[in-house]
């Protein structure tokens, strides 16, 4: 999904005075696994909150609040998972708009 780039720290990335326009999956993927439900006051439901699950006591959660996050956004899960090293291995593109 094409959106404006953000730079490093959330801003609007700018390059010779014009907004950048990218496939910003990436950066969409990363606000949903951040932000705490209720965030995004048109979308309310969207946002998983990871910080308040770092502890949690079954880490597949995680996995199961990210996925239904994704879905409600329109993204189409094709892997959702831990790696060995803890890492979370996503493959989750938007699907027809």
């Amino acid at each position: 999904m094409n959106d404006f780039k953000l730079d490093e720290t959330g801003d609007l990335l700018i390059v010779n005075g014009d907004f950048v326009i990218t496939d910003a999956t990436l950066q969409h993927q990363e606000h949903i696994i951040l932000a705490q439900k209720g965030e995004y006051k048109e979308y309310p439901e969207i946002g998983v909150g990871i910080s308040n699950m770092l502890n949690d006591e079954n880490p597949r959660d995680i996995i199961t609040q990210i996925r239904r996050n994704f879905e409600y956004d329109g993204m189409e899960v094709k892997q959702l998972d831990f790696n060995p090293e803890g890492d979370i291995i996503i493959d989750a593109p938007y699907g027809d708009l």
